[in-house]
């Protein structure tokens, strides 16, 4: 089951737009270069000279071995795709992450890989430079050709690593275990058939450009040409991945695999198939013996570990912390995002408790886990916690290790864990914080009876208590949420007007707007969105610079947006209400979703 789920998804992947920019080189270089092409002239007539007089053979300088296309390489090319895609999936994340290295360190080896390898077509004596280690293989070589059984496989090492596919339900359970270590062979039969699958059209495209080049003379006449074009090619690639031209590219082609996609999101079957165990292991398996809505100390198993980190700020030296190392203390580790509204409200909370408990032996810790692509840059998080008043430990938790590793799902979400290392209470969402305070004071008299603890801290608790709002509203086209506009809400779609009927709860477009995965922007300079809403506050996420101009209610607020990106506050009333508010993006300005509260 889970290999033919591999194949379909990796199938569907491999026809969709993503694989147009690789298109170009496995066409010429995958294919074109394996045709058969002209016998050379001369080697006719000097087999005829020889023939014909011993003397004229004998005298002529003997030519060296013609280096010939091995046939076989369409088929190694995308061997190398294969191999290449699966390890880098399944355990490059955690290989880098253990030696302490970039993230993007194997794409820009595969950039630099593939700009040789292309140099090297257009340029022979290097190509033979770059074979040459692989020449004392045995099985990488014959006595007639060089490196024959090896043409073809760095290159498709190369494209593997570069090599992006669109994104879809196989894939991301597959990025998802390789990114916790869960990698069991329901991992890798999977990896390895979405792998085949994606590879597929990728090697019919290969073979159909050396049938082609093989039925028309004027390329069988001119392999040098293709030799040339070929390393061309690859060397615009390169450029290309350089400056993300290749995904500026997939965005002007529709999409026509997204349905085909979302039904196999929403099939029951394939979810549990590719669920992988539900991301359980032996760290986090007993988190399910907590209720978390449960206002008293549960037992629920020992806390996971903090894994897949990128960085630390907060602790001295911005070392990293082992939770080993914390036993004897409480801790309290807090899921956030510093763009979450409901972060917002409550880390004001995490902040009292960390003033006031640290001294007695209570550790807060911060997992930040990113929503947006903005929030993965270190610098923005670090803005975001100091704009917060943040002064405990906080992890950058970028890959989402950490957040999978505790089979966690909300923004916010609170593990509070005994000084013995057991996660003792868990709860999701805002709220519950004099609950929260209450178990975290008893497991701080239980660590060190007889400990004086400071009065209980009197933070006002802000959570909605009218579940009657808006939900959150996302922009961007991977997430969009609540849009009431007539028009299909794709990156091809440019024109957008207001309907004449606007659903509750509900935003639409008006002018003329660039959508794109995260966020909307103005492609002239300026365009409108309505919002239909309910709560008592509504924030807006926003990136850029400019001014934003905004009706709420019939009343003109004006947000000036720079910097970090960012929540801004559009309203905040008394009680909650309904109401339309109409915000003018000006060029320049990014909206990534409406808050509300």
């Amino acid at each position: 089951m889970l290999a033919l789920i591999g194949l379909l998804g990796g199938f569907i992947t491999g026809i969709s737009p993503c694989i147009i920019p690789v298109l170009p080189v496995i066409l010429f270089s995958g294919g074109m270069q394996s045709a058969r092409g002209e016998k050379p002239a001369d080697a006719s007539a000097e087999a005829e000279e020889g023939g014909a007089g011993g003397v004229a053979t004998a005298t002529r300088t003997q030519a060296p071995p013609v280096r010939t296309i091995s046939r076989w390489r369409p088929y190694l090319v995308i061997a190398g795709i294969v191999v290449s895609f699966t390890l880098m999936t399944l355990a490059g994340s955690l290989v880098l992450s253990l030696l302490g290295l970039p993230q993007d360190v194997l794409r820009w080896a595969g950039i630099i890989v593939l700009t040789l390898i292309g140099i090297g077509l257009i340029v022979p004596r290097i190509q033979h430079l770059l074979e040459k280690p692989f020449e004392r293989l045995p099985f990488l070589q014959n006595a007639s050709q060089k490196s024959g059984k090896l043409q073809g496989f760095p290159l498709g090492l190369a494209l593997g690593a570069v090599y992006v596919p669109c994104a879809g339900p196989v894939l991301a359970a597959i990025t998802v275990a390789g990114s916790t270590g869960q990698i069991g062979p329901d991992t890798v039969v999977l990896t390895v058939s979405f792998a085949i699958g994606a590879a597929l059209p990728l090697l019919f495209f290969a073979l159909a450009g050396r049938g082609l080049a093989e039925r028309i003379a004027a390329f069988r006449k001119r392999q040098g040409v293709i030799r040339i074009v070929s390393g061309a090619l690859m060397i615009l690639l390169a450029l290309g991945l350089v400056f993300d031209l290749p995904a500026r590219l997939q965005r002007l082609v529709p999409d026509y695999t997204s349905a085909i996609q979302g039904a196999i999101a929403g099939n029951e079957e394939v979810q549990e198939a590719i669920s992988i165990g539900g991301l359980e292991n032996e760290e986090n398996a007993d988190l399910d013996l907590c209720d978390p809505g449960a206002t008293e100390l549960q037992e629920c198993g020992t806390a996971p570990s903090i894994r897949g980190i990128e960085s630390w700020f907060n602790t001295p030296g911005n070392e990293p912390i082992d939770l080993e190392s914390l036993r004897g203390q409480v801790v309290l580790i807090d899921f956030w995002a510093y763009s979450c509204i409901n972060c917002q409200r409550s880390t004001p909370h995490m902040n009292a408790w960390h003033d006031a408990y640290a001294d007695a032996g209570l550790q807060v810790i911060g997992v930040h886990s990113p929503e947006y692509a903005f929030e993965k840059e270190p610098q923005n998080v670090v803005d975001g916690a100091a704009a917060l008043g943040i002064e405990y430990p906080v992890a950058i938790d970028n890959s989402l290790s950490t957040w999978t590793n505790y089979r966690n799902a909300y923004w916010p979400a609170r593990y509070l864990i005994d000084a013995e290392g057991t996660v003792r209470n868990v709860h999701f969402g805002e709220g519950q914080y004099a609950e929260g305070e209450q178990m975290l004071r008893e497991l701080l008299e239980q660590a060190n009876p007889g400990v004086e603890l400071p009065a209980v801290t009197e933070t006002a608790d802000d959570t909605p208590v009218n579940a009657d709002i808006t939900p959150e509203s996302y922009l961007g086209t991977t997430k969009v949420q609540n849009f009431g506009g007539e028009e299909r809400y794709s990156t091809q779609t440019e024109a957008f007007s207001y309907p004449a009927e606007q659903p509750q709860d509900s935003f639409a477009l008006d002018g003329a707007w660039q959508l794109e995965t995260q966020f909307v922007t103005p492609r002239e300079d300026a365009a409108s969105i309505r919002l239909e809403y309910r709560g008592q506050e509504v924030r807006m996420v926003l990136a850029g610079s400019g001014t934003v101009v905004a009706d709420v209610d019939g009343e003109r607020v004006e947000l000036e947006v720079s910097g970090t990106p960012r929540s801004y506050r559009l309203l905040l009333a008394d009680a909650s209400q309904q109401g339309t508010i109409e915000v003018t993006v000006p060029a320049g300005v990014e909206a990534y979703s409406f808050t509300f509260g």
